[in-house]
């Protein structure tokens, strides 16, 4: 499939061999029982290597598995509150988006609205400032308020460094306490 009528060279050991003739580098390639791969096609002229190219695509699919496993999934988790909730309630209900934040989630914040309540939208964007104000070291509003006829919505991501200052919180406030 080379189409080059030269290639720029480079053996199983991975050494440069120089600009030799594609004729040439196939049966160099044959001789070694490998496969030659045309690495840099854009190069001038074109890079090929003598190598086994099963080989070559197993590595690549086991260092594509392998980074897919370190990755982090971030998922979205939501919790609902109402214009007149309780003082337990609510503070039930951060400690959960807390819990959230510093396991690195984003937090969907709703607050629900009902009967007369669809009237004074306001009553939810004053929960919604109270949520952001108790998680504000953890979180920040990830973009706009959303508000629909039955409920007020904000997105709460977790800054970077969210995790490190919660746990050196927590481990101030536990040695104040002994």
């Amino acid at each position: 499939m080379i189409r080059a009528r030269e290639v720029r060279l480079i053996d199983e050991e991975k050494k440069q061999v120089g600009v030799r003739p594609t004729e040439e580098a196939l049966a160099m390639a044959a001789e070694a029982g490998l496969d030659l791969v045309e690495v840099a096609p854009q190069a001038n002229p074109p890079v090929c290597r003598i190598m086994d190219y099963g080989k070559f695509l197993y590595e690549l699919h086991k260092k594509a598995q392998e980074a897919k496993k370190h990755q982090k999934q971030v998922q979205v988790k939501e919790i609902k509150f109402r214009p007149k909730i309780s003082i337990h309630d609510y503070n039930f209900k951060i400690r959960h988006v807390q819990r959230f934040l510093k396991d690195g989630n984003k937090v969907k914040i709703t607050v629900m609205l009902r009967g007369r309540e669809k009237a004074k939208p306001e009553l939810a964007h004053g929960i919604l400032d109270r949520v952001f104000a108790d998680v504000e070291d953890l979180g920040f509003r990830d973009g706009n308020i959303r508000t629909q006829p039955w409920a007020v919505s904000a997105l709460v991501s977790p800054t970077k460094s969210g995790e490190k200052d919660a746990k050196t919180k927590d481990t101030q406030r536990s040695s104040k306490e002994v």
